[in-house]
């Protein structure tokens, strides 16, 4: 008796380090992926914020550019491929579009020297930059939480407790390469 005490003291201090390792694992790639979600939903609330604004600055162009119809008409289609996106992929990729057409009707001011002395408009340019700051805040946040996650999901214990869980990794909000390119504008 007094050999197998040792024994059996040693085996459970064994399995209470096993059990702790287990769920501090499990824990951590469970708040991993639940900060991507978070994350997510902060660059979210934000895009929606700026396709909140478009509809008026939009409006406040087209007084001055009516011709410009071709624009008004992509910058709507976009902000509703936005709004029915089923994804995170999906919803970025209209997001990087939205930003590409955004960018040209920002270029209007350039073209139509009224529409800089326009007060809405330049309040609503305002407003649209402080979105466009804090979208890109927010989408760096959600790429470093991604970074977090899958950093830990590809390491050797992570990857066993990433499959227990059912996480996967997540993929980055990236700017799709034809958006890198600096619009052009023609008139």
């Amino acid at each position: 008796m007094k050999k197998i005490l040792p024994v059996i003291a040693l085996i459970a201090f064994v399995g209470i380090i096993l059990g702790i390792w287990y769920v501090k694992g499990y824990n951590k790639v469970i708040a991993l992926n639940e900060n991507v979600k978070n994350a997510w939903s902060q660059v979210d609330t934000q895009l929606k914020r700026r396709y909140d604004l478009i509809p008026n600055l939009v409006e406040t162009v087209k007084g001055y550019a009516s011709h410009e119809k071709e624009i008004f008409e992509n910058l709507a289609e976009a902000r509703k491929g936005y709004f029915s996106a089923g994804t995170i992929e999906d919803k970025a990729r209209s997001a990087t579009q939205i930003e590409g057409f955004l960018s040209r009707l920002l270029m209007f001011r350039e073209t139509y020297p009224e529409l800089k002395a326009n007060e809405s408009f330049l309040k609503m340019q305002d407003t649209l930059e402080g979105s466009e700051n804090r979208i890109s805040v927010e989408r760096k946040r959600y790429n470093d939480a991604v970074r977090e996650l899958n950093t830990y999901i590809k390491s050797f214990y992570g990857r066993f407790f990433a499959a227990r869980t059912g996480v996967a990794e997540a993929r980055y909000f990236e700017v799709a390469d034809a958006e890198k390119e600096v619009p052009k504008v023609k008139f």
